[in-house]
């Protein structure tokens, strides 16, 4: 028996929609890595994109557990000395930019490199309930129902 590798004539991506509204963001973001590089698949390849293409729609409405949203820090550095800078959860979830927070989140999941900035372009995040990708005609995929601790009403 001969161990399959897939090409990019044999994969066959999918559109996936994701409703984030109520779901907890750490869960969340392991499904969509997950999903991303393909290895929901039996005909995973670890050197191939062979993930879905995922819609996520009500980012903004993401939910962070115990004292995170006030608590959890984002740091990032300018590259001149002296220039690290911070944010607080809250303060990008009520900000400009609320999509990402998950877009980090997912980003920080997958393993660095090449393949991995390539997969990430299949993201999509919205903050509302609409999204521009329609015609791809997504099916939705409802990762509250996996299990209930994705899922948090307060």
């Amino acid at each position: 028996m001969k161990t399959f590798n897939a090409t990019p004539s044999t994969i066959e991506k999918k559109w996936v929609l994701i409703d984030a509204e109520g779901l907890v963001l750490g869960r969340l973001a392991s499904i969509i890595a997950y999903r991303l590089r393909g290895k929901h698949l039996a005909t995973f390849t670890p050197n191939m994109d062979c993930g879905d293409n995922i819609v996520v729609i009500n980012a903004d409405k993401v939910v962070l557990t115990g004292k995170k949203r006030e608590n959890k820090t984002y740091y990032w550095h300018t590259g001149h000395p002296g220039g690290i800078k911070s944010r607080k959860a809250h303060q990008i979830l009520d900000g400009r930019f609320p999509e990402r927070v998950l877009q980090k989140a997912v980003e920080r999941m997958m393993p660095g490199g090449p393949l991995s900035r390539k997969q990430l372009t299949n993201l999509r995040i919205f903050t509302g309930g609409e999204h521009t990708h329609e015609a791809q005609d997504p099916q939705p995929l409802d990762v509250g129902a996996m299990n209930d601790k994705n899922n948090r009403k307060g």
